[in-house]
């Protein structure tokens, strides 16, 4: 096992130095050498308007977590996904990527193309129950043809001893709309890159994130959407509590290319933190070569209000309870979004036992 230190997650225009944000260094990340196979993918609601098959493909990013992670998915993967989506009414598959002690390492390529007016709603959550040390490193590719209506809820409930890295390209056509949740929870370091080319006229792309940060969790996320069409759209929702030592950088870089006339971009940071010691670093970048188009950025990060949380337990809940009503509040945006019951479930359970 190789002890790596990763200089990853570039910002794509540098901000001043003392920012401390324009990538991340971890140090000692043990990046594993000898990866078996994963035998911890389970397929729920297959659909034989969604074809699913093992396939290598070319997975060069125009951005991505860096050599290191990106040559670690093109030499060592031991999962390759092909999802071909042809359905015309809202097909729901789940992939569940379950680790334990013989699954530890998940090293996935998954290419997802998205034929023209096609729907479905995907959802890959990954999941390990035990406390041992796994490795996560995936690249998820979407192409969304024309009029195509992609919705991904990605869920991480990795355990705190793991380390959890994500990268995600998106290309959307004309008229095609591509919408995220992340759920990230996991995960001893979680580092996610998003990367949305949004070349057709009149695309959307939107992104819902929630995060939970308790003891020593470190995330980081790095948002870039550029809008290329005519009227397109792009929306970026981040909302997170930070509990402990936890720690999260958030860099949002919404970019108006030539040809984006009349399009919007928005993008809304809020971190709750939970205590003192959290640390919260946020960087909206709006970045325009076009005229007539609309971008907003706001962040903010704030202590939970002592009013509220006494007003809460006036009515007899404990403090922490209160917090867990606050932070549920605050999250019930972004999880009235996930259509899945049982999903859902799992999703506030593990809120719970978190806080």
């Amino acid at each position: 096992k190789n002890m790596e230190i990763l200089k990853i997650n570039e910002t794509p225009v540098r901000t001043s130095k003392n920012f401390n944000i324009n990538n991340i260094k971890l140090e000692n990340i043990v990046v594993p050498e000898i990866i078996d196979s994963f035998d911890g993918l389970k397929i729920i609601n297959e659909s034989n308007k969604v074809i699913i098959e093992d396939y290598n493909f070319n997975i060069d990013l125009n951005y991505g977590l860096g050599d290191i992670l990106t040559n670690l998915n093109k030499q060592k993967s031991n999962k390759n996904l092909n999802i071909i989506i042809d359905s015309k009414k809202n097909s729901e598959i789940q992939l569940n990527f379950d680790f334990d002690k013989n699954n530890l390492n998940l090293i996935e390529n998954i290419n997802i193309v998205a034929n023209e007016g096609s729907k479905a709603n995907l959802i890959i959550r990954y999941k390990s129950n035990e406390n041992e040390l796994a490795f996560h490193s995936g690249i998820i590719k979407v192409l969304a043809k024309e009029g195509s209506k992609i919705n991904l809820t990605v869920v991480n409930l990795m355990n705190d001893n793991s380390n959890n890295f994500i990268s995600i390209q998106n290309e959307i056509e004309n008229e095609a709309n591509v919408n995220y949740v992340f759920v990230d929870f996991g995960g001893n370091v979680s580092i996610t890159n998003y990367y949305s080319n949004i070349i057709g006229k009149e695309a959307e792309n939107k992104l819902y994130t929630i995060y939970l940060g308790k003891n020593k969790q470190i995330f980081d996320y790095n948002y870039i959407a550029e809008l290329r069409g005519e009227k397109t759209n792009v929306d970026i929702d981040v909302i997170g509590a930070l509990n402990e030592n936890s720690k999260k950088h958030f860099k949002g870089t919404i970019d108006f290319k030539k040809g984006a006339k009349k399009s919007t971009g928005n993008e809304n940071e809020y971190c709750m933190l939970l205590s003192d010691n959290a640390k919260s670093i946020a960087l909206p970048m709006l970045l325009c070569q076009e005229e007539d188009v609309l971008g907003n950025h706001s962040s903010a990060a704030g202590k939970l209000g002592e009013k509220e949380l006494f007003y809460i337990m006036s009515r007899g809940f404990t403090r922490k309870e209160a917090l867990k009503l606050m932070v549920r509040a605050k999250f019930n945006k972004v999880l009235d979004k996930i259509q899945n019951e049982k999903l859902k479930e799992e999703i506030i359970e593990e809120i719970d036992k978190r806080l």
